[in-house]
């Protein structure tokens, strides 16, 4: 299992900009939207597709709080994994990274956006999807 994660350099500002943008509480916060975030998209990802491990870094504690258990099976049944998995960590840093990555261009194009906004949007479209 594994202790900490890190983003990419390249994420790691988008972290901090992301988190006083959207201000939903802490950069962990923004963090579990964008993992979560990107496994809505279905994208399954290569662990080729790994980025630098330079940016800013998260215990498994701060991530994902009492819930990492949550967070693990959900990354085991997309990728149809076992909870053991020796690449559980790598699925889920390439996930964070990209959903960072997808937050960070969606509010680029529509700058006014509120981090209210933004999950009002994303839950209205999980419910349309699931109807």
């Amino acid at each position: 299992m594994f202790t900490t994660i890190k983003t990419s350099l390249e994420n790691k500002a988008r972290v901090t900009e992301l988190t006083r943008k959207l201000n939903l509480g802490p950069e962990n916060v923004v963090a579990r939207l964008a993992f979560s975030y990107s496994l809505s998209t279905g994208n399954k990802f290569p662990l080729s597709d790994i980025k630098d491990a330079k940016g800013k870094e998260y215990s498994k504690g701060v991530l994902f709080g009492n819930y990492s258990p949550y967070y693990i099976s959900l990354v085991c049944l997309h990728y149809g994994i076992y909870k053991t998995d020796k690449d559980i960590a790598r699925y889920i840093k390439i996930h964070i990274d990209h959903g960072l990555e997808l937050i960070y261009k969606e509010l680029q194009e529509s700058p006014n956006t509120t981090g209210f906004d933004f999950l009002l949007d994303k839950i209205e479209t999980g419910l349309t999807f699931i109807q």
